[in-house]
């Protein structure tokens, strides 16, 4: 029953209805100090709520609530002068408003009340007045200019119906706002005077009840009454003004939804200059004015140190945003929206993805899709020293809500599904406790794992789970696609692009051999063979370097892959042995490797092998048979041969095994200690 009793609705009843009570019942005078009381908190309550609310709309009801407020604090007006009439005895806050503001002195009192009044009805209410009608009328003008703006961007499909809808519905809700407060503000216009009449009445009629009543003389019934009458307005007139202040507040706010202390500070105390101004202004009035100097002084001192402090910041602040300047470049083009001519070319990647996962690639909403596409290209430029192309994403409504696919020239190559508001957990073998989740395959590289609740994640990487967010997981599946394509995504421009980037550093060596050896395609062809395996080519000097030095003897594009890679073997060795102290690598039988190198057959086209399919079907299982050995010692699938059979062996099994790392003995630095622990024979 008390909950009940307890609710908003009864709450605000009661409140309504002990205003008409109290205009009709006389009520004692420690009850009418709780209602004071409760009138003072409730005005606060209203000033610091409008003080802190971040748009105007948080306070919807306000409008009501100022009648509401208003017919109370009347009501307490009209105890309060019952009681000062009958008894002369309105309770210990008036009494103490009368004797503690006025200081016991009437002309004091008189002269603070009257500037409480004055305040507020030159000031406060009548500026409130103007702004709220203003306001107002300002909103009312720009609602056909919204509505117009809503239904282009529903048009061009920039928002959904629901968005479009709300949107609409904030502007008739602010429309009405605007307009209710507007005449809103007359309830406290007459409230303030409503309260300068009660005083009057009160004074009077005090002084009258105190002659003819109580058989005081003139001066005894002025000076008892009148200071009650003080007391009886101050206590009226401050909650009244709090009132009328956070009406001010709420219809002065400068933007829909601001941060009002956080705003108000910056604005003042942000520019770095005034403070300096106004530090050595308030310095030179302690020095050369006969001002207090241990007051002036100091208070410039700050000023002046919170200036440079500012300074400081701010200079940080613009070196952080030089140095993403290019990264938000490369983010904004990617939010650019596409136009008709974009649509008639192929992009070389496009991350199509679900309505259900906008929310990742909205800036607005605290996604940081954009952000993570763009750190991709950084990586795999630094991984592989390559420059991957512009990424475009797009929403497509044919996909599933959670659903996104990756293109690589206009063609789907990888697809996946997230859950929006779970995790993906994969146990990386050594789990402690298993949890329980929906059972799916991780993207990039189809590994088992659970989604699980963002309550269950805790608990997950406490017991060794390695837990991932849905951002996480397209980037990831995302970057290794890439990598499954970057050859292919090389064009002939973006040589270009690496030869001039050379050029400017090392200029012999690019005349030496473009294009007087190598011509523009078959130097990219090199670079999409090493590439294709994962080599980088971010060391363009040393692959332009071998390539000079071999291409006066040889033009095909395999064998000078070959000798390139023998001049990248430190790179190479570091990639694939690094931090080994021995490593477990497969060989090749030399029967096999001379059976290879006699079928390979040279054509215009280039080599190509005649072994015997059943021949190579024999040694596609026994490769099988050797790398199951590998996985199971834990070492990396690595097969050794020799330098003139490595890229024929290559061509032969990387349908079979993408993942193969093959490498010849001169791409392995001296140091690096190799165990063969197998022999792919056929």
């Amino acid at each position: 029953m008390l909950k009940k009793i307890l609710k908003g609705d009864y709450v605000v009843a009661f409140y309504v209805l002990a205003a008409f009570v109290m205009m009709i019942v006389p009520i004692p005078s420690f009850l009418l100090d709780i209602l004071l009381a409760v009138n003072m908190s409730v005005a606060f309550s209203v000033l610091f709520s409008a003080m802190f609310s971040r748009e105007p709309l948080d306070m919807s009801f306000y409008p009501t609530m100022l009648l509401f407020t208003t017919l109370f604090r009347i009501s307490l007006n009209v105890s309060s002068t019952r009681l000062i009439l009958i008894s002369g005895d309105p309770g210990n806050v008036v009494t103490t408003f009368g004797n503690f503001v006025g200081g016991g002195d009437l002309v004091l009192g008189v002269i603070v009340f009257a500037i409480l009044l004055i305040v507020q009805f030159m000031v406060i209410n009548k500026g409130s007045e103007r702004v709220a009608e203003v306001t107002a009328r300002f909103t009312l003008d720009a609602m056909p200019g919204k509505q117009m703006a809503i239904d282009a961007d529903l048009n061009t499909g920039a928002i959904d119906d629901a968005e479009a809808k709300r949107r609409r519905d904030k502007i008739q809700e602010e429309a009405s706002f605007f307009g209710s407060m507007d005449g809103a503000v007359k309830y406290v216009k007459g409230d303030a005077a409503a309260g300068l009449l009660i005083s009057m009445v009160n004074l009077v009629g005090g002084i009258l009840m105190g002659m003819f009543r109580r058989g005081l003389d003139f001066n005894g019934a002025l000076n008892e009454y009148a200071i009650l009458t003080i007391g009886d307005g101050l206590v009226s007139a401050i909650p009244s003004l709090l009132i009328s202040l956070a009406t001010g507040v709420l219809v002065t706010k400068g933007s829909k939804e601001a941060d009002f202390g956080n705003v108000l500070i910056k604005q003042i105390f942000g520019l770095p200059r005034a403070l300096y101004v106004v530090g050595a202004t308030l310095a030179f009035l302690g020095v050369f004015t006969p001002l207090d100097w241990f007051i002036f002084i100091p208070l410039g001192l700050i000023f002046i140190l919170t200036a440079r402090k500012m300074e400081t910041s701010m200079k940080e602040a613009g070196a952080e945003e030089a140095v993403e300047a290019e990264e938000a470049a490369e983010a904004e083009e990617i939010r650019k929206p596409e136009n008709v001519t974009s649509l008639l070319q192929v992009d070389p990647i496009e991350l199509e993805f679900g309505y259900g996962i906008i929310p990742l690639a909205d800036a607005s909403q605290g996604g940081d899709l954009l952000d993570r596409v763009v750190m991709i290209r950084r990586h795999i430029a630094l991984e592989l020293g390559t420059v991957v192309p512009i990424i475009r994403l797009r929403d497509n409504i044919q996909l599933n809500p959670n659903q996104y696919i990756i293109k690589i020239k206009g063609i789907q190559t990888s697809e996946g599904e997230i859950l929006f508001d779970h995790y993906l957990a994969m146990n990386p073998g050594f789990v402690e406790e298993e949890i329980t989740g929906i059972p799916t395959l991780e993207p990039a590289f189809k590994l088992d794992a659970i989604w699980i609740t963002e309550g269950q994640r805790e608990r997950a990487e406490s017991a060794g789970y390695t837990v991932v967010d849905p951002p996480s997981i397209i980037a990831t599946h995302l970057t290794e696609v890439i990598r499954q394509h970057i050859a292919e995504l090389l064009t002939r421009q973006d040589v270009q692009g690496l030869v001039d980037n050379l050029k400017e550093s090392n200029p012999s060596i690019v005349e030496e051999l473009v294009p007087k050896l190598l011509g523009l395609g078959e130097i990219q062809k090199v670079l999409q063979n090493l590439l294709s395996e994962g080599i980088s080519i971010r060391d363009l000097l040393t692959i332009f370097e071998s390539l000079a030095d071999h291409a006066t003897a040889t033009r095909d594009t395999d064998l000078l892959t070959e000798y390139v890679r023998a001049s990248l073997k430190r790179a190479i060795s570091n990639k694939y042995f690094a931090g080994e102290n021995t490593v477990s690598v497969l060989t090749l039988d030399p029967k096999l490797e001379q059976d290879i190198m006699q079928s390979v057959k040279q054509s215009e086209q280039g080599a190509y092998i005649t072994l015997d399919p059943e021949r190579i079907r024999k040694m596609i299982d026994n490769l099988k048979v050797e790398l199951d050995k590998l996985h199971e010692m834990g070492a990396s699938p690595i097969v050794l041969t020799s330098p003139i059979v490595r890229m024929y062996f290559r061509r032969l099994v990387e349908d079979y095994y993408k993942d193969l790392v093959v490498v010849s003995y001169n791409e392995v630095e001296s140091d690096v200690e190799l165990q063969s622990v197998g022999m792919v024979t056929a």
